[in-house]
């Protein structure tokens, strides 16, 4: 009997593309349920009553939620393609860059310079450039973070690789500078235009209109707790 397998997402989100890229790449067949987080359905409340977003996995019945946790589950579930290093302390450094990634790198991305405005974007340059810098110096001499394939830290941080362009588009700034991020940039090239990540991207113009709409109607608050 095939496994069944579904993925509530929205159209637009980063974080359930994480989980349509790791399936995608391990061969996974699955059923994707948009959700409207406006208008969230009945079915998304039952499996995420806790936290009522996508991503959600649903594999033969069985719920996960959490994108971080989704990817661990999809590796551990299917074996194909691995995602994680056969060496366990590489596989706690994959682990570490993709938690640093939402700790820190979205944060201060998102909270700190593409929602803020004047001095308070100004004040948040610098904390979002240092993150940047330790994921140069992570990539420094390789093609990915897991090496020369994509893995589970590459997936988690994927996102910089689309949709940075459009937070600094939409703001009238430049972050990832290619003179002083030349590993990340190569790596923004790569990552982007692998196959099955640039098949999935979300519609550009799609998402400059969101996020354009998402900044005007956030500035001035804060950041979530």
């Amino acid at each position: 009997m095939a496994d069944e397998v579904k993925v509530f997402r929205t159209w637009s989100s980063p974080f359930p593309l994480r989980v349509i890229w790791a399936l995608k790449l391990k061969g996974v067949e699955f059923e994707t349920i948009y959700e409207d987080l406006s208008n969230k359905s009945p079915l998304l409340l039952q499996y995420n009553p806790i936290y009522k977003k996508v991503p959600v996995l649903v594999h033969n019945g069985k719920v996960i939620c959490e994108s971080l946790l989704i990817l661990e589950y999809i590796e551990e579930t299917w074996k194909q393609t691995p995602l994680l290093p056969v060496d366990p302390y590489q596989q706690a450094n994959a682990r570490f860059w993709a938690k640093f990634g939402d700790d820190k790198v979205s944060q201060s991305i998102m909270w700190g310079v593409f929602l803020k405005e004047g001095k308070e974007q100004e004040e948040g340059i610098p904390a979002a450039l240092e993150n940047l810098k330790y994921l140069e110096d992570e990539l420094r001499g390789k093609k990915f973070f897991g090496g020369e394939t994509i893995g589970l830290a590459d997936v988690a941080l994927g996102w910089l690789a689309y949709y940075l362009d459009i937070f600094e588009e939409i703001a009238g700034l430049k972050l990832l500078d290619e003179e002083k991020f030349p590993s990340m940039a190569a790596w923004k090239q790569e990552f982007a235009n692998a196959p099955i990540i640039h098949e999935n991207w979300p519609d550009r113009d799609r998402l400059v209109d969101k996020f354009v709409a998402t900044r005007k109607a956030n500035l001035g608050k804060e950041a979530p707790k």
